[in-house]
């Protein structure tokens, strides 16, 4: 095993083995979905994670190639500091830091995911629990057409305000994607999937 995972997340990831069941992921697909079932210790997730076609294979080349990653608040920022200065060095940007206040009628997170879109049309971007963030950033990808086109869009706010509203806006898109359907998701679970991508982009390199 890679430095990359300690020994008890091994063990972890041994026992989620036993327990998963039948699935249909690639081995990509699996190895989000665990460290996502592992994060949470909920198996549902194995039910609600949705993957673009081609959605793994681009992160996995634009994290390599040290894009930046956007991400809509500082706890998703912080579930990834480790393993990003552990493997490429990307730029980490959190967009609710860009806005000391909210432009009128926008949340503050929404008002800096703006900012950062105008800098870094094409980072990752990693949304695990502003919906408004993610409905803005929809709204940015219809109107600008694909010549400013994220990396990846890892879209999974939790709650129940605007929540199913932000990730099906997400689904109309062409947009390279993962997404987690229904309510679940939160910062835990956005920064999950995007260490596991870490992990398979430093593995395969």
């Amino acid at each position: 095993m890679s430095s990359l995972y300690h020994p008890i997340l091994v063990e972890s990831f041994a026992a989620i083995d036993r327990e998963f069941g039948d699935h249909t992921f690639s081995p990509q697909e699996y190895a989000i979905a665990r460290r996502v079932i592992h994060s949470t210790a909920d198996f549902e997730f194995k039910h609600l994670i949705r993957f673009s076609p081609g959605a793994i294979e681009g992160a996995i080349a634009a994290l390599q190639q040290q894009v930046p990653i956007v991400t809509d608040v500082s706890m998703v920022k912080q579930g990834i500091t480790t393993l990003v200065a552990k493997t490429f060095g990307n730029p980490l940007i959190s967009a609710v830091e860009q806005a000391e206040q909210a432009l009128p009628g926008k949340t503050r997170t929404e008002t800096g995911l703006l900012r950062c879109w105008e800098q870094f049309p094409q980072a990752i971007y990693v949304i695990g629990n502003a919906p408004t963030a993610l409905l803005a950033l929809c709204e940015l990808l219809r109107s600008s057409g694909t010549n400013s086109e994220p990396a990846l869009v890892i879209g999974a706010p939790v709650g129940f305000i605007s929540v199913v509203e932000s990730k099906a806006a997400l689904a109309q898109t062409t947009i390279p994607q993962i997404r987690v359907e229904g309510r679940k998701g939160g910062s835990a679970v956005a920064a999950a999937i995007l260490n596991a991508l870490l992990v398979l982009a430093w593995e395969t390199e």
